[in-house]
């Protein structure tokens, strides 16, 4: 689960960092380009905000899909598309539609009454796409509940976005996020079946479908230390007899949209940090417990440890003596812990302070889930296996794309 370009960097770091394989990212376009190649792929901004990954994706062909206002910005100032950007957040102010609309943004994403009300007030004359609930089941994270309606009050968002000028144009789902099951997908499947037959009844024929994220990584390791194996293969399979029976229940050739994000990222990123600290204390009741204490965790890069595991690898201490130890990060928080209610791991006896640590297959969300500063912990500089060290810099952001009231000439440019 790592490539020789990523190992070769991870070796030749002698300070801690987060790294990107971009070479990675670029293989993991491919693969759902080879496996959904009539698919339009936009990736999702939130699972890696970092701007050479969004150039990476955008010479490959990519889309995005964008939660804020600020997300579009970054997408739009790396050369993308605008027309192959859309909003995909179902929760979005007044002002925040506005500016997405002056920005470009034609498509946005909608759940409620209230919301596609607001876009018709604030966006007139663009494409929605209502978003279905799903169950999540199958996946790590379900995402059931915040976002998403049912099929009934889909079919009323539909019609009642038609009755105030803006288009009736698609639907979304999200099976949930490292979704491990292809039964899921065909569950799936068949709401959107229904939703799109009850809609073609009431005059709505839809344009495209969205189908959202949920692709998994391959390189994580369950709460137990098992590894995650979803079959991709299988996944790939359901997708694509799916999308087939949409197009004949739709009665024509729909459009399909995927927003992978994990996906792409999770398993081209690793970082490279150090040991605080290998502690041996006496607990309350009495036991003797190892800690382990990294210089990163839930705080600056590793905020999923507590519904997974990520692979470590201890580079300077292969075929040594093992200890099963508590791994924590190193802030003064006690959530900042990893998997501690479930399993020890297993670490070197001989560990030093100042030893490099490699954290496997967690470039997913390392960078948008870091904390700007708690316990003065700075967020990892990053860097990539093909170019030097960067530090994300918002100020170069051209001021013209800062203000829906500054990029209406902008956005009149886009249509």
């Amino acid at each position: 689960m790592i490539s020789a370009a990523m190992k070769e960097a991870l070796t030749l770091a002698d300070e801690d960092r987060l790294i990107y394989d971009l070479g990675g990212i670029q293989q993991q376009y491919d693969q759902i380009h080879n496996a959904l190649p009539e698919v339009d792929i936009r990736f999702a901004m939130k699972a890696g905000p970092v701007d050479q990954i969004v150039r990476c994706l955008r010479r490959k062909g990519a889309g995005f899909d964008a939660a804020s206002p600020n997300e579009i910005i970054q997408a739009l100032s790396n050369g993308a598309d605008i027309h192959r950007v859309h909003y995909g957040n179902t929760i979005k102010s007044d002002q925040q539609i506005l500016h997405a609309y002056w920005l470009g943004i034609r498509d946005f994403a909608t759940d409620s009454m209230e919301d596609v009300s607001a876009i018709a007030r604030n966006a007139p004359g663009v494409n929605v796409f209502c978003r279905l609930s799903t169950t999540g089941s199958g996946a790590l994270w379900g995402l059931s509940k915040k976002f998403g309606c049912s099929q009934e009050q889909a079919i009323q968002v539909m019609l009642k976005a038609k009755t105030l000028g803006v288009n009736p144009a698609g639907l979304s789902v999200h099976i949930g996020s490292q979704q491990m099951q292809a039964s899921s997908w065909d569950e799936t499947f068949l709401v959107l079946e229904e939703t799109v037959g009850q809609l073609r009844q009431q005059g709505i024929m839809l344009e495209y479908i969205n189908l959202g994220g949920g692709l998994p990584a391959l390189g994580y390791l369950d709460k137990t230390g098992s590894p995650l194996t979803p079959s991709l293969n299988c996944i790939f399979q359901a997708m694509q007899q799916g999308m087939a029976r949409l197009n004949s229940v739709a009665g024509k050739q729909l459009k399909f949209i995927v927003e992978p994000g994990r996906f792409m990222v999770a398993d081209q990123g690793a970082i490279r940090a150090h040991v605080s600290r290998l502690t041996l204390r006496k607990q309350l009741d009495g036991s003797h417990q190892y800690w382990l204490y990294l210089s990163c965790g839930k705080f600056n890069g590793l905020y999923e440890t507590d519904e997974l595991r990520y692979r470590l690898v201890f580079p300077h201490h292969s075929d040594q003596k093992m200890l099963p130890a508590v791994v924590a990060g190193p802030t003064c928080d006690s959530d900042d812990v990893f998997c501690f209610k479930h399993n020890l791991i297993d670490v070197p006896a001989s560990i030093q302070s100042g030893d490099p640590v490699w954290v496997l297959s967690c470039g997913a969300y390392a960078s948008s889930y870091s904390t700007q500063g708690f316990n003065g912990f700075a967020p990892l500089p990053i860097s990539f296996t093909q170019l030097p060290i960067v530090t994300q810099d918002t100020s170069s952001v051209p001021s013209s794309l800062q203000s829906p009231f500054v990029s209406e000439q902008y956005a009149a440019s886009v249509g």
